[in-house]
């Protein structure tokens, strides 16, 4: 049984003085959590929520004073602590995840748009998520500093979650020879996909399978497998290639735990349009096809699960959430949100789920504090 919602966020430092306080913090945080989860997107629609669900919310926090304003929430939320946050969203996931021999955890970045503050001269808000693809969860997160990119956020990410017994999953950006070492050190194995970030290393990769192609693999001893898909006039076929014959790589000894190079290909017909795709990759893996496809495949989960559905289902590219820590403490209440969805085990579409909880008080109730 994992704990509640209630027992995690309870212990959010509260920044506030005491006297003066109209709304405790713990009350603030799960208000907007279940606002989120019935279709919320900003200080205002939560503040709503909080009016029309008044009777319904006091059944599991006390909401002394009544509702909160839009102002309060805003006020204090946007100055709430994210790592105090991330925090408490890390034990309860943590709490929640069942880790599993071979999992893909993929890490990936997304924008939120709308988060820019141009008025304060700030960027938007781009956050690196872990995602598990047999779980379906969001396993954590970290913002990037405004001047600096992915490759500073994975490692912190990283540091936070249990890699024991799973298959790390980084794009061109993340694959990075201290990357690589800090997976191996917690556990974990990588595929780590290769781009111009490494030239040399991609162009070794790449000329080994063109002139195994060419060869017919004669002489290399390497594993591979293929899958199509058809459907709606569309044929797609993808094959993938992985060999543990390194002779060829660059500064090989120099990449922690480097076992092998895979390749995955991608040819789609589309009526009489044809395209062909090749990326190549680095992995700590053994040279077995199947476990090298579902990685390359899970990896992709990332885009399709969690941040299409963040902008389509969650509208998290329209927010306008912008002053202080306000984005990236919405953002992770979204990704709570889905966290919770997704435990919730219905077989119904996430949007759909997202209306039930607006419109059913006893359904948002199992979804947000069943435990």
């Amino acid at each position: 049984m994992t704990a509640s919602i209630l027992e995690h966020f309870g212990k959010l430092e509260d920044f506030r003085i005491e006297r003066g306080k109209l709304h405790a913090l713990p009350d603030l945080v799960v208000l907007t959590i279940c606002a989120v989860v019935a279709g919320a997107d900003g200080w205002e629609a939560i503040a709503q929520f909080g009016r029309y669900k008044l009777d319904w919310l006091r059944q599991f926090i006390p909401l002394k004073n009544g509702a909160p304003s839009a102002d309060c929430l805003a006020y204090v939320l946007q100055r709430v602590s994210p790592e105090g946050f991330r925090s408490c969203f890390q034990e309860w996931t943590d709490a929640l995840v069942q880790a599993t021999g071979g999992q893909v955890v993929a890490i990936d970045g997304k924008t939120s748009r709308g988060s820019r503050d141009r008025r304060g001269g700030r960027g938007p808000l781009h956050l690196v998520s872990a995602w598990a693809a047999h779980n379906r969860l969001v396993l954590g997160q970290e913002a990037t500093d405004e001047k600096s990119n992915e490759i500073t956020a994975i490692p912190k990410l990283l540091s936070i979650l249990v890699l024991k017994g799973c298959i790390v999953t980084i794009d061109a950006m993340g694959c990075q020879r201290a990357i690589a070492e800090q997976i191996v050190e917690q556990g974990g194995d990588y595929v780590l996909a290769l781009k111009d970030n490494q030239p040399t290393l991609h162009e070794a990769a790449k000329d080994f399978f063109a002139t195994a192609e060419a060869a017919d693999f004669a002489g290399v001893t390497y594993d591979a497998v293929a899958e199509t898909d058809k459907g709606h006039g569309r044929v797609e076929t993808r094959r993938y290639f992985i060999t543990e014959h390194l002779e060829t790589l660059p500064h090989r000894d120099e990449w922690r735990g480097l076992r092998s190079i895979g390749m995955a290909v991608r040819e789609t017909w589309t009526g009489g349009r044809h395209t062909e795709e090749r990326r190549y990759f680095i992995a700590s893996i053994a040279a077995d096809a199947q476990s090298f496809a579902t990685a390359v495949r899970q990896h992709w989960g990332i885009e399709n699960r969690l941040h299409w559905r963040l902008d389509v289902v969650f509208n998290e590219d329209a927010s306008t959430i912008r002053k202080g820590n306000g984005p990236v403490i919405l953002a992770t209440v979204r990704h709570l949100a889905l966290n919770l969805f997704e435990r919730s085990g219905s077989s119904s579409g996430l949007a759909a789920k997202r209306r039930r909880a607006a419109w059913d008080d006893d359904y948002r109730a199992n979804v947000v504090f069943a435990t």
